[in-house]
């Protein structure tokens, strides 16, 4: 991975370089997979950040396709694990399996990995599993390591790990803890697709051709891209707002929104932890650099809120009483959280009255 730029044109070149890139992956997801455009930048924002994903809908919507092809427009290895009530944490981080040397017959304990050790990991239907289970996935996603009979293992990177669940089935389901919900980066929920887009659907899928992605990076020009983003510059009143905004989900707290009859002390039981304000800063980075600017603004955090708070804020038996949707709630907050602090001095004027 080579060294972050220092000039400006520099910048502007790696740039304009990730860009191309980005666009590029969009396109040959676009092959294959229909429609779904926020759903595919929200994924694709969450990869060149370094996070994972939880993608979330009914059935039949594309949710595996789209991580099958997103490992085939990448050049990594990609393992697909079907989680399921009798999956044991064995069977997705590995185990030690006694091996013979045909040389000497003696017998030694040999680690046998597990599909963990891939660096596209998809765990498909993952709230199917027990919490037993799903634990399994925590050092992984957190520490991107593995540990087994106290040694440690290093996972190949990047590491990505895209989960998918169903938000309507609930017989044979565990709810994801909120631990592992923390470790998702982003929670996107897939949604149903326009007559347009199913009518492409079935061209495509009923045919006798089958549309496939072809591969556009690697993992060195990922890690790139990833370092990249890491080193674009936010501004300390941006960088605050995204630290109120995380601590407006606070219940309690000074900075609630809306006050003490606001909707957070109202509604939430639980607020964003820091992790929210590294999935806003880091989600807003990447927002920025595609959209053509070399440094964060107030509407990317506010692009990204959604998708990096909603699975981050735990309601209270009100709230559920009143069927209030946590994104609704993000929403109120983001209305409710000015963009410069309360009593904060106005930003003075340049010559002619213009700001400088």
């Amino acid at each position: 991975m080579s060294d972050l730029p220092q000039t400006p044109a520099e910048v502007k070149a790696r740039c304009e370089t990730f860009r191309a890139t980005f666009n590029r992956l969009k396109s040959e997801i676009a092959k294959v997979m229909v429609g779904q455009e926020a759903v595919v930048d929200a994924v694709l924002t969450a990869l060149f950040a370094g996070g994972n994903v939880l993608l979330e809908g009914v059935p039949g919507l594309g949710k595996t396709l789209l991580v099958r092809t997103l490992s085939e427009a990448l050049s990594l290895p990609f393992s697909r694990i079907q989680f399921t009530p009798d999956l044991m944490p064995a069977d997705v981080i590995g185990t030690n399996i006694i091996t013979e040397d045909p040389q000497t017959g003696r017998r030694r304990f040999e680690f046998q990995r597990g599909p963990i050790f891939a660096q596209i990991v998809l765990a498909d239907e993952i709230n199917r599993a027990t919490p037993k289970t799903q634990s399994a996935l925590l050092e992984a996603m957190q520490e991107r390591s593995v540990t087994a009979s106290g040694t440690t293992y290093r996972l190949d990177q990047p590491f990505i790990v895209l989960a998918t669940q169903n938000p309507i089935e609930q017989e044979g389901t565990y709810p994801l803890p909120e631990a592992q919900l923390d470790r998702f980066i982003f929670k996107v929920s897939v949604g149903y697709g326009t007559l347009s887009d199913l009518m492409v659907i079935l061209d495509r899928t009923t045919g006798a051709e089958t549309p496939t992605a072809s591969t556009c990076l690697d993992g060195p020009g990922i890690l790139d891209a990833q370092a990249l983003i890491r080193g674009v510059v936010v501004a300390p009143h941006v960088k605050e707002y995204a630290a109120r905004l995380v601590l407006a989900t606070h219940p309690g707290g000074e900075r609630a929104a809306g006050g003490a009859g606001g909707p957070t002390n109202r509604y939430i039981r639980c607020g964003a932890s820091p992790r929210g304000a590294q999935a806003l800063l880091l989600g807003a980075k990447v927002r920025a650099v595609t959209d053509g600017r070399y440094h964060v603004g107030f509407k990317d955090i506010q692009d990204v809120a959604l998708i990096a708070l909603r699975h981050r804020l735990l309601l209270n038996f009100e709230a559920e009483a009143d069927r209030v949707d946590p994104d609704a709630l993000v929403k109120q907050i983001i209305e409710l959280t000015p963009t410069q602090p309360v009593g904060a001095p106005p930003e003075p004027l340049a010559a002619g009255g213009r700001k400088p």
